[in-house]
């Protein structure tokens, strides 16, 4: 008999939403163990598609993800409603897009409490919850209404052994495994000492391949390797209580690489992620699927899993159906896009200005179709001038890759790798991924494919409507005008 089975016969089905939409949920005897699931939630900070070997990357080596791959399923198609920490983490956590969260749409803001959260939901439910480092954030939670409470679960400062000491009667649980790997800074040259092989690494064709860049995205490879290495320790965890085919392990992270043209854009390298999910006693192993998938689906998964009542305010779809298929390749047709977006990382502008940069995507397995609301304003922010202390290009991440692409920003050279990553862009783009995976050639303006621009600008138009996106139905205007919570002095 299938767990779900088993758990409908058993009565433990939920009773309905309680305060700020948590769900009451029949709990176990004191003596009775859970046949419910557990969950282990392995969030990388900063880690993109497709940097797993899993995916055939030769250099970095995870075999972890790797392992959770062969004994559960490889998804090629996962996506981040944003690529960017604070919202991309609000939209897991919700299981909505980050566009329907007001100022949980921005970096450095809060989250609502009256929002719904999978993980408060799991505990409403009898399960044990918490989190160990990066989890929520950055930002400021108490704004939001989180005054006592946090939207993960209590901090384990100890990590994944002391949450699972403070575990009581066998009951289920929920543990968010953060890290801040492989968010810089990095430090130089780790990757190469660590014996990595530079001539075997070969850079995005948005940049030039020089030793520079390549020795940068070593050092990026190293940290995606120590988050590996940490999740592996986590899941002998599970093997050495007897835990492993009774939990979900979710493996992935909040969006692309730290490099320019990658992480707060919404390119592939931006916005696509690695994602394996093993859950033994369920899920058919060795299984890579090409559907499309948000990490806003991951909510909803989770509690159906544990046989709690969706919340409405959920848009995010239950990837139980694609997990408990025996197919691969496309499991379900439906599956076959998927939408994100960005607005304020951070106030990358020209001095004062708060703005952000407003875009929305829609990708299908062959094209690629962006959206720029404000092609006036910098992708990346300005050279020079902004309100983010950091000052240059605020919204890239400092580092090698970045500083010797502004250096050579004037050789002949390096000049058009610069303008991909930092130049103004136009109000639509369009790329065919079968010819061009690296989107360098914008097909936007091109007269034969009119027809399909088209098709896909009103197919991503109707699905922002339908999910209230503030940009298309009127007010997107406030995302620019909510506080940016760093806690640091802006340039005014």
């Amino acid at each position: 008999m299938k767990r779900r089975d088993f758990l409908k016969l058993s009565g433990l089905i939920t009773a309905g939403f309680a305060a700020h939409g948590c769900v009451g949920a029949q709990k176990l005897p004191d003596n009775k163990k859970s046949t419910q699931p557990n969950i282990l939630f392995c969030l990388a900070d900063d880690w993109g598609w497709p940097h797993a070997s899993a995916y055939g990357d030769p250099v970095v080596k995870t075999p972890t993800f790797d392992r959770l791959a062969a004994e559960g399923v490889l998804f090629d198609h996962a996506y981040v409603s944003t690529p960017s920490c604070t919202p991309c983490r609000n939209s897991i956590l919700t299981g909505q897009y980050h566009w329907r969260l007001k100022e949980g749409a921005n970096l450095h803001s809060t989250l609502d409490v009256d929002i719904p959260v999978f993980p408060l939901l799991l505990k409403e439910a009898g399960y044990h919850i918490g989190h160990w480092r990066k989890c929520w954030g950055p930002g400021k939670l108490k704004p939001g209404g989180y005054l006592d409470t946090h939207p993960c679960g209590p901090q384990y400062k100890k990590g994944f052994k002391q949450f699972l000491a403070d575990r009581k009667n066998d009951q289920p649980f929920c543990f968010w495994f953060g890290t801040s790997d492989p968010h810089r800074g990095y430090k130089k040259g780790s990757g190469k000492n660590s014996g990595m092989d530079l001539s075997k690494i070969k850079p995005p064709k948005f940049y030039p391949d020089v030793e520079d860049i390549r020795s940068d995205i070593a050092d990026y490879y190293f940290e995606v390797q120590r988050f590996d290495t940490e999740c592996g320790q986590a899941i002998r965890l599970l093997e050495e209580i007897g835990e492993m085919d009774n939990t979900i392990i979710v493996m992935t992270g909040d969006h692309g690489m730290p490099f320019p043209r990658c992480k707060s854009n919404i390119y592939d390298m931006s916005v696509r992620v690695p994602m394996a999910i093993r859950w033994g006693v369920e899920v058919r192993g060795d299984r890579r699927v090409k559907d499309f998938m948000s990490l806003i689906d991951l909510a909803p998964t989770f509690l159906e899993a544990a046989e709690i009542k969706i919340p409405k305010q959920m848009v995010g779809r239950s990837l139980l159906p694609v997990l408990n298929s025996k197919k691969q390749g496309l499991v379900d047709r439906k599956r076959d896009h998927v939408i994100f977006g960005k607005e304020r990382h951070t106030p990358a502008q020209e001095s004062p200005s708060m703005d952000g940069y407003p875009c929305r995507g829609i990708r299908t397995d062959q094209y690629l179709y962006i959206r720029n609301f404000k092609p006036d304003r910098w992708p990346a922010g300005v050279l020079s001038g902004a309100t983010h202390p950091m000052d240059v290009h605020t919204d890239c991440d400092n580092g090698p890759t970045k500083q010797y692409l502004i250096d050579h920003r004037n050789d002949p050279n390096i000049k058009p790798y610069y303008a991909m990553s930092f130049a103004k862009r136009p109000a639509e783009e369009l790329y065919d991924i079968s010819t061009d995976p690296d989107q360098l050639t914008n097909l936007a303006a091109r007269k034969d494919y009119a027809k399909i621009k088209t098709k896909l600008a009103a197919r991503l138009s109707d699905e922002l409507k339908n999910t209230a996106d503030p940009r298309v139905i009127d007010g997107g205007e406030m995302f620019d005008q909510y506080p940016y919570r760093a806690g640091y002095k802006l340039n005014k």
